[in-house]
């Protein structure tokens, strides 16, 4: 079955895509926890971090350099922004499609937060 992100990768639903190349698609998240919330997805569904292998070691390092380069476009970078990536039940992982969340634009509270 496929995901949500799967489907917004593969133009099947709407999406407001920042940023897409052959790896990795970054979208603005439906419910922002920030003026900035923009999710980072590898095109390949892997379900979560503990599914990745060694040949997704480039799609991975992708995530982090998108994440930087979006964080830089978004006028982010310059104070900060928080990156998460949750895993499975106890992380809170929503969508099982690894995920990688870019989060600023203002003051950030604390790290135990749902998002």
């Amino acid at each position: 079955m496929p995901t949500i992100f799967a489907k917004i990768i593969r133009g099947e639903i709407p999406g407001d895509i920042v940023y897409q190349d052959d790896l990795v698609t970054a979208f603005r998240d439906i419910n922002p926890a920030a003026p900035t919330h923009i999710l980072i997805v590898p095109n390949k569904v892997i379900p979560t971090v503990n599914d990745l292998t060694p040949e997704d070691e480039a799609t991975a390092g992708r995530m982090l350099l998108t994440a930087k380069k979006i964080a830089e476009q978004e006028g982010v970078a310059e104070d900060g922004y928080r990156l998460i990536i949750n895993c499975n039940k106890h992380g809170r992982q929503e969508v099982f499609h690894l995920h990688m969340h870019i989060i600023g634009g203002r003051q950030l509270g604390p790290m135990d937060v749902k998002i």
